[in-house]
């Protein structure tokens, strides 16, 4: 063929490999096309159209493992508290007292154990009766009994502890009934209504009281009547919670009375020992106090007489605890008083004043912070705390 022929095999090869190299660019480019970018946020391939195969293989089958799955468990309620008895909450109520007010006993005892009591002595002694919130009328009726005892007429004078206890037991007074009636008749619970202004302690003291009651074995409800505070129905439901006692509550800024009728038709229908119902502390005006507080308990006395109101007072207002009490006992008849915050620089006359002021006992006392800091007024255990 000569040179023509070896031209002709020189053209085809060269077309050959250049259709080549055009298809291997025609395919890569189509493989860059699919493939996800490097980096960023993943791309989800659109489906495959009729005649195109996916390239990605199928997911493999998932492989049962040789332990099944743990089915996940309800979480367990939270155990109950147990509140501590009568007993230990007296021996507190002894050593609480004594560490804060022992000044009290201390300084009297001093003066009444010098050589010779004259007038300035006494007036020492009435000086020390009045700082401790005791009361003008109170304090002159102790320090004449005093006098009267210890007055030397021949012989050996009494022992200047002794008489004081006693006088000072005498003067706290022994003949009130103290006992917190918590219990009903007729198959109905018992109805304590807690009254107060709002900063005494109020919703802590029945609180407080639920322990109380729970370590003696009874059943309890709790009635969040005090609806136009939220923190106070919150604060309610975390004192049932601790010891299993169930509260009723209404909507926030709801009608104190239809909660209080709601807490105590509960306990009639479940036959609850005891029904504790919080209350509003608002002293804006007295009229205002008056008509609310007044119509909670009528309302309660549809479903179950009220067996107690229980007015609580902060021991370390004085007189301000004195006017307070004397506007609450005009709006429900009370029948006892809770005193709290009665340790740190509370003074302890204020129990003396408060009784003589109301007609009514102290019954219940706070002693702190803690959960069963709260205990029934002993008037012996008092003295001897005072004394030191």
């Amino acid at each position: 063929m000569g040179v023509l022929g070896e031209w002709l095999y020189l053209i085809v090869a060269i077309a050959v490999v250049g259709v080549l190299t055009l298809a291997g660019l025609l395919t890569a480019g189509r493989r860059r096309r699919v493939e996800p970018p490097a980096g960023g946020t993943d791309v989800i391939a659109p489906p495959p159209t009729e005649g195109e195969v996916a390239t990605e293989a199928p997911p493999e089958p998932a492989v049962a493992t040789a332990e099944p799955l743990a089915e996940p468990t309800a979480e367990a309620p939270p155990a109950l508290e147990k509140p501590e008895g009568t007993a230990s909450r007296l021996v507190r109520l002894r050593q609480r007292l004594s560490r804060s007010q022992g000044g009290l006993g201390k300084g009297l005892l001093a003066l009444l154990s010098r050589d010779r009591l004259d007038d300035d002595t006494w007036e020492e002694i009435e000086d020390t009766l009045l700082t401790a919130d005791i009361g003008v009328a109170p304090t002159q009726a102790l320090v004449e009994r005093l006098r009267e005892r210890l007055r030397v007429e021949g012989g050996q004078s009494p022992d200047p502890r002794t008489v004081l206890r006693e006088e000072l037991i005498s003067l706290v007074g022994t003949d009130m009934d103290r006992r917190v009636q918590v219990t009903g008749t007729d198959g109905n619970p018992g109805v304590v209504l807690v009254v107060g202004v709002n900063g005494a302690g109020k919703t802590t003291t029945v609180g407080k009281i639920a322990r109380i009651l729970v370590a003696e074995d009874l059943t309890v409800t709790l009635g969040a009547a005090d609806t136009f505070r939220a923190a106070a129905v919150d604060q309610l439901a975390t004192w049932g919670e601790r010891v299993g006692v169930e509260v009723v509550r209404g909507p926030e800024g709801g009608d104190p009375a239809s909660v209080a009728f709601d807490a105590v038709k509960h306990g009639v229908e479940h036959g609850v020992d005891t029904v504790l119902v919080d209350t509003a502390g608002r002293l804006q005006n007295k009229a205002g106090l008056m008509d609310e507080l007044g119509k909670v308990k009528r309302v309660i006395e549809k479903q179950a007489p009220v067996t107690e109101v229980l007015l609580v007072l902060d021991a370390t207002t004085g007189q301000n605890g004195l006017i307070q009490a004397r506007v609450f006992s005009e709006i429900v008849d009370v029948t006892g008083i809770v005193l709290t915050k009665l340790d740190g620089s509370a003074k302890g006359g204020i129990v003396v004043q408060v009784q003589r002021e109301l007609g009514v006992p102290v019954k219940l006392v706070g002693l702190g912070e803690g959960a069963d800091d709260m205990a029934p007024f002993d008037a012996a255990a008092f003295v001897d705390a005072l004394l030191g």
